[in-house]
């Protein structure tokens, strides 16, 4: 989240930008298991300017109607997608035998989006202005239990990816989450924007980079020849 529509609407252009150069990088270096990844900063750039559209659904300057097509698909994408989408996208890109584990993670985000997708089908999705950020309400059961779970399959799919990049995108993802949830409480401007610009650098560089210890392997190779 961003402290306004135009916030919103730059951070999601240079963030989606960015995930279309994850997904081109992805596919030149030849590695199609890195794609569902490698979108993933193009789905957090649609997200903010969907919320750009939130903003000015709140401000009154949207439809009705628009307005709250806005908001649900903001708590969609938020809420049952992406808790699934993270672990799903690591275990793909993620060989060997850490992927019983992330197996693990994949199902327990699905375990979380389930009752999550349902209270966003099933409730309105309402926003009111907090300071410099957007508060969303949807009327989910179980909130804390839910949070720790989507946060356990989330970041702890990136910890236990095996991938050093990755692992570091997990500590600034779980810190990240930590600093928004700090500045909306004390209604300063949200940090969210610069935590998706920085998930997507970081994966930007992740999605043309070799597999885990295949440099190594290269320099070790190179004189044997």
């Amino acid at each position: 989240m961003c402290w306004s529509a135009r916030a919103d609407a730059v951070a999601g252009g240079v963030v989606a930008a960015v995930g279309v150069a994850c997904l081109v990088r992805a596919h030149r270096a030849g590695r199609p298991s890195r794609l569902p990844l490698a979108a993933l900063p193009l789905v957090l750039g649609l997200h903010q300017l969907i919320e750009a559209l939130v903003w000015l659904g709140t401000d009154g300057e949207l439809p009705a109607a628009f307005a709250g097509a806005a908001r649900t698909a903001w708590a969609a994408i938020a809420l049952p997608l992406l808790p699934v989408l993270v672990p799903a996208a690591v275990w793909c890109a993620t060989p060997g035998p850490r992927r019983r584990v992330l197996a693990g993670f994949t199902l327990l985000g699905a375990a979380v989006a389930f009752p999550l997708a349902v209270a966003v089908a099933s409730r309105p999705v309402t926003t009111t202005a907090h300071g410099h950020t957007l508060g969303y309400a949807v009327g989910i059961p179980h909130p804390a239990l839910l949070l720790i779970g989507y946060l356990l399959a989330t970041v702890g799919a990136l910890l236990a990816s095996g991938d050093p990049l990755l692992r570091r995108l997990g500590f600034v993802t779980g810190a990240g989450a930590f600093a928004c949830a700090l500045v909306w409480r004390l209604a300063f401007v949200s940090t969210w924007c610069a935590l998706a610009a920085l998930a997507s650098l970081l994966l930007l560089h992740w999605a043309g980079r070799p597999p885990s210890g295949a440099g190594a392997a290269a320099r070790i190779a190179r004189p044997l020849r």
